[in-house]
C-alpha cells in the first residue's frame, strides 16, 4: 500500500465545519478553569473574604465557598493601612471598583479603599480635608472609584505576580494562574472584606 501526499492539492471545507473545528481545538487545548462544582452558581452573589493572618483569599457564592487562594500582602502585613506609603494592607469592607486586564502586575482588581470609615478617621487625624472626605463618601454611595490621591493612600489592588511572600506596597498578590481564574469570575461591584 502506498500513500502519497500532493502538496498542491487544496482541501475545501464548509464555513460551519471550520467553526466547529476551531471550537473543538479551543476546548481541547484551553486550560480548564473549575470555578464551582455547583451547576449555576450565581455570580451576582459573589463575595471575597481576605484573611490576612492566614494569607488566604476565599471566594463565596452566598454562603458556599467556591475557591481558596494563597496570597501575599504588603511589606507591613500585620497592621491595617492608615496612610499613604505605610506599605500596609487595609482592613474593612470594600468592593471591586476597577478591573484591569493589562496590569503591570498581570491582571488586577481595584478595591474601593479608602472607604467611609477611613475617610472619617482621615478627617479626624488631618490626613484628608472635608472636601476629600465628601468625595470618598460620594464614591461609596455611587459604587464608583474613591479618590486615590489623598494622604490616606489608595490604588489598593488584588493582583498577580506571586504569593510567595509579603512584597507589595499594600496590595493583595496572587500567583498569576490564580489571578487569571479570579479575574474571570469576579464582576465589578463584588464585595471584598479584608480581615486581620
Amino acid at each position: 500500500m502506498r500513500l502519497s501526499l500532493n502538496l498542491r492539492t487544496s482541501v475545501s471545507i464548509s464555513p460551519a465545519l471550520a467553526v466547529f473545528v476551531a471550537v473543538v481545538a479551543l476546548v481541547a487545548f484551553a486550560p480548564s478553569v473549575a470555578v464551582s462544582t455547583e451547576r449555576d452558581a450565581p455570580t451576582s452573589k459573589l463575595r471575597i473574604i481576605i484573611l490576612k493572618k492566614q494569607r488566604r483569599l476565599e471566594v463565596y457564592s452566598s454562603d458556599t465557598l467556591l475557591r481558596t487562594y494563597r496570597i501575599g500582602l504588603g511589606l507591613n502585613p500585620k497592621r491595617p493601612k492608615e496612610r499613604q506609603g505605610d506599605n500596609a494592607t487595609p482592613e474593612g469592607s470594600f468592593y471591586v471598583c476597577v478591573k484591569n486586564a493589562s496590569s503591570k502586575y498581570y491582571r488586577s482588581l481595584g478595591l474601593s479603599y479608602p472607604g467611609p470609615a477611613d475617610a472619617e478617621r482621615g478627617l479626624r487625624s488631618g490626613l484628608v480635608t472635608n472636601a476629600q472626605r465628601t468625595r470618598i463618601l460620594s464614591a461609596h454611595r455611587h459604587r464608583t472609584t474613591p479618590p486615590w490621591n489623598t494622604r490616606l493612600g489608595g490604588e489598593i489592588f488584588i493582583h498577580g505576580r506571586g504569593s510567595q511572600s509579603d512584597w507589595t506596597w499594600g496590595c493583595v498578590a496572587l500567583d498569576d494562574a490564580d489571578m487569571a481564574e479570579l479575574f474571570a469570575m469576579v464582576p465589578l461591584g463584588t464585595e471584598v472584606v479584608i480581615r486581620p
